[in-house]
């Protein structure tokens, strides 16, 4: 179809065009093929360019044919054989009669096309074809639904009823909020990998087992392809000096003491838990077995580290973990949005 419509072009159209699109494509192939070292690539922009080569010295024969043509040639002639012929004798000049009708004036020769003209234009339309092109993506309005992912967002759905927990806890976050502060569109970047989107964000309101339902344990949870980060809040009167002559009796490895935003803090490692459902038929799922190791930054709730505290923690599937300082980025980020302990 592309063949029919180019042979119905003229040829001051036709010639042109194809030499600026085969001369475009012939040098941006063998540009890319010599990048990426891929001869094939290289021979095939070759082949462009020597079909470009063609097509010039075609055009370039075609105006040499146009400029040698010239109308003086036939005419002198006919003048010399007018003079070789006898000349006749004049006659007398007939009077008009009335009535006879005047000698048909000829028509003017039709005017023939610029050739230059015709292929100025065809690269001018191909020029803006191109610029259309290229400039095209930048120019018009972001496709909302394009194949580009979304940043998944806190659930927005049917809130579910806060238990009254957290309304005995002074200024205890939900899970909602927690979400929200986490959920920001710089963690990515915090985390080292800015190119990655945000898969899932959520968070619950629990309660802390074993209680009752009487102290609330707030989570959030933001999924990317690389890490995961959970943001968790509990509220009992353990401050984090306690909770660090704990950690000589528990499991965390390379713990490390310091201090976030003014308020005492503890970095530690833990492995996760991994654990297997069986949705299909009766038997039950496999045991629980160690999961990939994660790092968390636990800071209190306030300066005076009067008891309860924020736990950070990042791990990955593949147990690769970011460095200590995006640990530290994410909680001078987040934290300032979330409220202190009250007095």
């Amino acid at each position: 179809m592309l063949g029919f419509l180019l042979r119905l072009l003229p040829f001051w159209v036709r010639e042109p065009l194809l030499i600026a699109v085969g001369s475009v494509l012939g040098v941006r192939i063998v540009y890319l093929g010599l990048r990426d070292e891929e001869w094939v690539a290289v021979g095939l922009g070759a082949l462009f360019l020597v079909f470009t080569a063609v097509r010039v010295h075609g055009v370039v024969q075609a105006l040499r044919a146009r400029r040698n043509q010239s109308p003086a040639a036939p005419a002198a002639g006919a003048v010399a054989d007018a003079a070789a012929q006898p000349q006749p004798q004049p006659q007398p000049r007939p009077h008009p009669q009335p009535g006879a009708g005047r000698r048909p004036t000829p028509a003017a020769p039709e005017k023939e096309p610029n050739a230059w003209g015709q292929a100025v234009a065809a690269v001018a339309v191909f020029a803006a074809l191109g610029a259309a092109l290229w400039l095209g993506p930048h120019l018009l309005p972001s496709d909302d639904n394009g194949s580009t992912p979304r940043a998944a967002s806190c659930s927005s759905g049917d809130r579910e009823e806060t238990p009254s927990a957290y309304k005995r806890t002074p200024q205890a976050v939900t899970g909602e909020e927690l979400c929200e502060a986490l959920n920001r569109s710089d963690l990515a970047q915090l985390l080292g990998t800015p190119a990655e989107t945000a898969t899932v964000a959520s968070g619950t309101s629990n309660t802390a087992p074993l209680t009752d339902g009487k102290i609330a344990q707030p989570e959030a949870e933001v999924q990317f392809d690389t890490y995961t980060v959970n943001v968790s809040a509990t509220y009992n009167e353990l401050s984090i000096a306690q909770y660090v002559k704990l950690m000589k009796y528990g499991e965390e490895t390379d713990v490390r003491t310091l201090t976030v935003l003014g308020r005492p803090a503890v970095l530690s490692s833990d492995h996760t838990m991994k654990i297997e459902i069986n949705l299909g038929g009766g038997t039950s799922g496999g045991p629980i077995e160690e999961g990939p190791l994660a790092r968390t930054l636990t800071v209190a709730f306030d300066r005076k580290d009067r008891g309860g505290y924020y736990d950070i923690t990042v791990w990955s599937a593949t147990g690769a973990l970011p460095d200590d300082r995006a640990l530290l980025g994410i909680a001078e980020k987040v934290l300032p949005a979330l409220p202190e302990r009250a007095v």
